[in-house]
């Protein structure tokens, strides 16, 4: 019995790291910088990761009990934790002190949080909000003029990446398997 549970642990975590490098790997997708005018700092690339993040995880939260809730559930919880030790590793190689660094991780979190119900909340009114929810965080350390059409582009590839999420079977997302449509070259 003690095996099991340590074999669904180790799975779990692997299917976390799974969804995690992908989450990763569209957040890191240059165009974000380039024509979504994302800041290219560490805020910026903070906030990419958690609105993926967040879709992901929204995603599993969807998940019926029929099709895996509970193991959703608990995948989406290993992705959390995964996201934030990883966090707490790259503030400890950006050479934050180590006293600091708990401090810092819980503010991330709190961030986390807030923009995750900001998201949600958004989502839920069929994207009414989302535009200024994305002002105040994704975009919220650009200085001077902010261009309103790269906001409203964002918006409108949270909708559709939500909506195309809510596509993919839950079995796949169990799996560690998760796509994200590509960004328009419109957009």
């Amino acid at each position: 019995m003690p095996f099991r549970k340590f074999f669904e642990r180790r799975r779990r975590e692997q299917i976390a790291h799974d969804l995690y490098v992908t989450v990763i790997n569209q957040a890191r997708l240059p165009d974000f910088y380039l024509r979504f005018a994302v800041p290219d700092t560490l805020d910026g690339r903070f906030d990419l990761i958690v609105l993926h993040a967040f879709l992901v995880m929204r995603r599993l939260r969807q998940v019926t009990a029929e099709e895996g809730g509970e193991q959703a559930r608990e995948v989406a919880q290993a992705l959390f934790d995964l996201m934030f030790a990883d966090m707490d590793q790259n503030l400890r190689e950006l050479g934050v002190s180590d006293m600091s660094v708990g401090k810092r991780v819980k503010q991330m979190a709190r961030a986390f949080y807030g923009r995750a119900a900001a998201y949600d909340d958004g989502l839920a009114a069929d994207g009414a909000g989302l535009a200024e929810a994305l002002r105040r965080n994704l975009y919220g350390t650009v200085e001077g003029e902010l261009d309103p059409a790269a906001v409203q582009r964002v918006a409108g590839y949270l909708v559709a990446q939500a909506a195309h999420l809510a596509g993919q079977a839950a079995g796949e997302l169990l799996a560690g398997q998760v796509t994200f449509q590509a960004l328009e070259s419109g957009a």
